[in-house]
């Protein structure tokens, strides 16, 4: 499980020891692994905290040979760990794109993607898209050997539609996770490897959280009318699709699947 430290990741490697799962939690926030660690262990599981930069192809392989050091395989991989437009700028762009959306005014070009930096662009790549492959590839090696496995990619809303006009770098990298799901899947669906992708839309993390409270009320009313429910997603219900997708009673192969309120139907 990458990205386990908070938020998402954490929740979804939660859920999975509920349902009797020994866990890895991997992420860079290595202070923030022990409380995971806890809650886990807490439900009975065993779980090795590993403190892993998912963008670096040897840190990913130190990672899997201590996973089989302890557990002897791998099973079930949820590759969760991501970059997500959190900077202030990113933020700024979000509520220029959401005011376009909900306010009626003349149209115009918002100017997003013309004023990118490179930077702007590259950052999204090496934990988004290189780190689902290096962590894929690893998992892989033990799945194909015993025949077995469930591999589960967080992908995005932004990366199946523009709802994350806001973040062209960050809709790109997340259609790529979209793509290699599918490719992927088809890859190694003769050794019963189930690959499919959960399709986020707006979920309620900790970064998501801090964006609401700094927004406007007149930003957060235009944020919830983009969205048909009225309301962001709750990580548990992202954890219990996780759970299912890691389970053996479904006969998906290569779905980009996405939750998301009704943002896209």
């Amino acid at each position: 499980m990458t990205g386990a430290a908070q938020g998402l990741g954490r929740t979804i490697a939660v859920a999975m020891a509920e349902e009797g799962a020994d866990i890895v939690a991997c992420d860079i926030q290595e202070d923030k692994l022990a409380d995971v660690a806890g809650e886990i262990e807490a439900r009975g599981r065993q779980c090795l905290p590993v403190s892993c930069d998912v963008s670096d192809s040897a840190a990913v392989r130190e990672m899997f040979a201590r996973t089989a050091a302890r557990f002897g395989s791998v099973h079930i991989l949820v590759n969760n760990a991501a970059r997500v437009p959190n900077s202030r700028a990113e933020e700024e762009r979000r509520n220029r794109q959401y005011a376009h959306l909900t306010t009626p005014t003349p149209r115009r070009s918002l100017g997003i993607t013309s004023d990118l930096t490179d930077e702007d662009w590259l950052k999204w790549w090496d934990v988004n898209v290189h780190g689902t492959f290096y962590c894929t590839r690893e998992a892989l090696k033990f799945m194909q050997a015993q025949q077995y496995g469930r591999i589960i990619n967080i992908a995005s809303i932004a990366g199946v539609s523009a709802a994350s006009t806001h973040s062209p770098g960050y809709s790109a990298s997340k259609a790529a996770v979209a793509s290699f799901t599918k490719t992927v899947a088809l890859d190694v669906a003769g050794a019963n490897i189930c690959v499919n992708a959960i399709a986020c839309g707006a979920v309620m993390t900790p970064s998501f959280e801090e964006y609401l409270a700094r927004a406007t009320d007149q930003q957060k009313n235009s944020l919830y009318q983009i969205i048909p429910l009225g309301r962001l997603g709750r990580p548990e219900e992202y954890a219990s699709l996780a759970v299912y997708l890691a389970g053996d009673s479904h006969y998906l192969v290569g779905q980009v699947i996405s939750p998301n309120g009704g943002v896209v139907i």
